[in-house]
């Protein structure tokens, strides 16, 4: 497209936000992005449960992921959040289509991770896809991951676990720069100290059912967020929201009625 005055945009207003949300199997997630604005699901596994949610059916290749964000790009719809679910069930369908694209058996023929790095292409065409529907199409994007148990290098200390997105390394990254707000999701954990013996303690977790959303990384997990937000929110879609300039900004509708 030429550059000319109708490109014109101005910086600092508002926009939809990118949002990935990663934690343990069954917490809430897929609940979580059915409560943002008329959402629609790119699913890759079945995870909606018993929820009633619009989507394309569970898409099985990288070619139907492309095809679902080209329709909601070019069809009349009126949906304002479109959710993906989850970004590791994607993932073997970006390596199945990288080896296609390059004629390998598997992902791992090229040999010294040169599979993998060639998958991040698609990775950020994905990506980008769905960018394109938060700038031109003014929708919401929700990514959603499960978590896993990772090494992480520190090079301040020594290397320690913590939680991050489950994903490969090149892909974490990417879907890391991409994105406004990383959440890390789980259940509210505290520890005690019970004797066992003689001058001898065991740690024993315990926590209720409080689900929290995490927004700062902290040695533990992998988060971020662009808006100053609280360390820890209710899992709760109104309480996140609330914390985004976007879904707050003042409209003509609200603006004529504070008049």
């Amino acid at each position: 497209m030429a550059i000319s005055l109708n490109s014109l945009r101005r910086t600092g207003a508002p926009k939809p936000p990118i949002l990935g949300a990663y934690g343990v199997g069954g917490i809430g997630k897929t609940s979580l992005a059915a409560d943002a604005p008329s959402p629609v699901f790119l699913f890759f596994e079945d995870g909606a449960g018993m929820l009633e949610v619009d989507s394309f059916g569970v898409l099985k290749s990288y070619g139907q992921a492309m095809e679902a964000i080209a329709a909601l790009d070019s069809d009349a719809h009126d949906f304002k959040t479109v959710a993906v679910d989850t970004l590791d069930w994607l993932e073997p369908l970006i390596w199945e289509q990288t080896c296609l694209d390059n004629g390998w058996k598997d992902i791992e023929q090229p040999g010294y991770g040169k599979g993998y790095a060639a998958a991040d292409a698609l990775w950020r065409e994905f990506l980008s896809g769905l960018a394109y529907l938060r700038d031109e199409r003014g929708m919401t994007v929700i990514l959603l991951a499960h978590a896993e148990i990772k090494r992480f290098e520190s090079p301040e200390t020594e290397a320690y676990d913590r939680y991050a997105p489950k994903l490969k390394k090149g892909a974490a990254a990417i879907v890391q720069e991409y994105v406004d707000g990383l959440f890390f999701v789980n259940y509210r954990v505290s520890t005690v100290k019970d004797e066992a013996g003689p001058k001898k303690k065991i740690t024993r977790g315990v926590g209720g059912g409080d689900r929290l959303l995490y927004t700062e990384e902290r040695p533990a997990f992998l988060a971020k967020n662009r808006w100053a937000m609280p360390p820890s929110l209710p899992l709760d879609w109104g309480a996140v929201a609330s914390q985004i300039p976007f879904f707050n900004q003042q409209t003509p509708a609200n603006a004529a009625a504070s008049e």
